[in-house]
């Protein structure tokens, strides 16, 4: 199973994401945000709370995204557009 080990939330609402099988990609959350669990992250400054949980994102309130839903619906990204993200600590 796929799972996430960083990530980087950027303006335009979607994930930069690096998977523990090397790949980088990026995530779109933009469809989620209609969804009453996901209203909360329309506000910029929480979406960029995100951070790592178990294999995949979480943001303070307990809002996730499945890892395998990250990995199959992200699209792959040029490794220079995720140089800055965020590694587990």
């Amino acid at each position: 199973m796929n799972k996430v080990i960083a990530v980087t939330a950027n303006d335009d609402f979607s994930l930069d994401l690096k998977f523990n099988d090397g790949s980088l990609k990026r995530f779109d959350v933009r469809p989620y945000l209609d969804y009453d669990a996901f209203r909360e992250l329309k506000d910029p400054e929480y979406f960029k709370k995100v951070r790592l949980a178990f294999g995949t994102v979480q943001w303070p309130h307990e809002q996730d995204i499945s890892p395998e839903t990250l990995y199959l619906e992200s699209v792959t990204v040029p490794c220079s557009t995720t140089d800055d993200q965020r590694d587990a600590a």
